[in-house]
């Protein structure tokens, strides 16, 4: 199949692979639930990770300047983002980097803000120091609150763990609320960990803004973390980087240990570089039939369940559905999971505010958002 042509294998094909996503439920059950696309993997990356286990090229990871060289090249094409490619730096994936720059920087029973609805990583990577999350939630229209986060500066908190494009709702922040952001954290002297994990996957009526291109404040007090594994599907590889713009962050970074780099997959590292360099008409047409996912989710939603409410996202292949006039009650997703036999993330896991909400992956064939859909639809047809 070309790169040119992105699609799903049928559902026997895919129930027959390894991961989570396919291994966790039954096989009756259609999972819908964790950021993983069901689609064939860029070919360039294949042929790359084809290469080294044919050449036996699997040993301990080293440097790997080819990654920085790629993605300063991607960040300035798509972006226009000029990177210091002397500041990125390998680390093993985006969560142990967050844990391990916050250990490095004594963070350690302290506390972070995060903006719910959010990923629920967020509220789970932050326990592994002892840290509280401090939850200032988005606007209605799903802006940053910038004066609830700056309070929240002014009453001692120093940290920001910010996603951007935002997990669930594929929120692309404007440059002036994240230049806002970072200004009001340059005053407080706070730090911002920008997750721009899905930025790739933005589409093309809505514009992405690296925190780290907003201005002297954002370079002063930003830390981007990121990786090709969620716009390349490639989770399971285990490599990411994190990007720094000034002295400051730069020697900020430096004090994680030299283990986050080393613990990165050697067949990671290089499927990343290959991802930056070789892989954007792979990007291109996902983000291309993800585009015509989304329309035709809302569509499907329209048809089979209308009274869900669904905003299309700005980024990536994740769907923030309002199911309150479903009546499903606080036990959502697993009523779901137990009797429509779709696995979806209940919305509670983002901030437990949103237990009217759950979480749906696109990043599929039609015919299984069909299938997806239609399954809900039926049980609620029997059980009303």
């Amino acid at each position: 199949m070309s790169d040119s042509e992105i699609k799903a294998p049928s559902l026997d094909q895919l129930y027959s692979r390894h991961s989570s996503k396919w291994r966790r439920y039954p096989s009756d059950v259609l999972p819908m639930h964790v950021a993983e696309m069901d689609f064939q993997i860029a070919q360039p990356v294949q042929d790359r990770l084809i290469k080294m286990v044919q050449d036996s090229d699997l040993g301990y990871l080293g440097p790997v300047p080819e990654v920085a060289s790629a993605f300063a090249k991607f960040a300035d094409a798509r972006w226009a983002w000029k990177v210091d490619q002397s500041q990125v730096r390998l680390v093993t994936d985006v969560g142990v980097a967050v844990v391990e720059f916050l250990r490095a920087q004594g963070a350690h029973g302290s506390k972070v803000i995060i903006n719910s609805p959010v990923y629920h990583g967020f509220w789970h990577w932050l326990d592994e120091l002892e840290i509280a999350q401090v939850d200032v939630p988005l606007l209605a229209d799903y802006s940053l609150d910038i004066d609830g986060i700056e309070r929240q500066f002014a009453a001692g908190v120093k940290y920001v763990l910010l996603c951007n494009p935002q997990n669930p709702i594929g929120k692309a922040f404007t440059r002036e609320e994240l230049t806002a952001l970072a200004e009001a954290a340059k005053r407080h002297g706070a730090i911002i960990i920008s997750d721009e994990i899905h930025a790739p996957l933005t589409y093309t009526d809505s514009t992405f803004v690296p925190f780290l291109t907003c201005g002297e404040a954002a370079e002063a007090v930003g830390v981007c973390i990121t990786s090709s594994s969620k716009s390349w599907n490639l989770a399971g590889l285990k490599a990411a980087i994190t990007v720094t713009q000034s002295d400051v962050m730069n020697s900020a970074v430096s004090k994680m240990p030299e283990a986050a780099h080393w613990r990165s997959s050697i067949l990671g590292a290089f499927a990343m570089a290959e991802c930056f360099e070789n892989g954007t008409l792979w990007l291109d047409s996902t983000v291309a039939t993800l585009d015509e996912n989304r329309k035709f989710l809302k569509s499907e939603l329209e048809r089979l369940l209308p009274t869900v409410k669904y905003q299309l996202p700005q980024a990536s292949y994740l769907a923030w559905l309002d199911v309150s006039e479903l009546g499903l009650g606080e036990e959502t997703a697993a009523t779901l999971i137990r009797d429509a036999k779709v696995a979806l993330v209940p919305g509670n896991e983002h901030g437990p505010q949103y237990t009217d909400f759950v979480r749906l992956n696109f990043g599929t064939s039609r015919e299984n958002i069909t299938e997806g859909l239609s399954r809900i639809a039926n049980f609620f047809a029997v059980s009303r």
